[in-house]
């Protein structure tokens, strides 16, 4: 009976410690777009999730939320053919002289 209680009482802690957790659940917060340019969504190719999507302020490239089996990560968002979709165009480096 008192292995019961015990039971009882640790499951209902683990339950409670679960209830704060987030869930993924901040969208807005991450800075995904509510509205993704049409221009953009021509040219994007199939299978991509274009209902979360923002620009990576390093490269100025489009970036989509991929939810994979593992984890969920955020990977460049491409064309037909491959290219990355940028609102900027991709900066030369400079040449050192020397």
């Amino acid at each position: 009976m008192n292995t019961r209680i015990w039971f009882v009482g640790a499951a209902a802690l683990l339950l409670a410690a679960c209830d704060g957790m987030p869930m993924g659940s901040a969208d807005s917060a991450a800075g995904f777009m509510t509205k993704v340019p049409e221009r953009v969504i021509e040219i994007a190719a199939p299978n991509q999730d274009l209902t979360r999507v923002r620009i990576d302020p390093v490269d100025g490239c489009y970036v989509y939320r991929y939810v994979g089996p593992v984890e969920t990560t955020l990977l460049p968002l491409r064309t037909r053919e491959g290219r990355p979709i940028c609102s900027r165009p991709a900066e030369v480096p400079a040449e050192s002289t020397g």
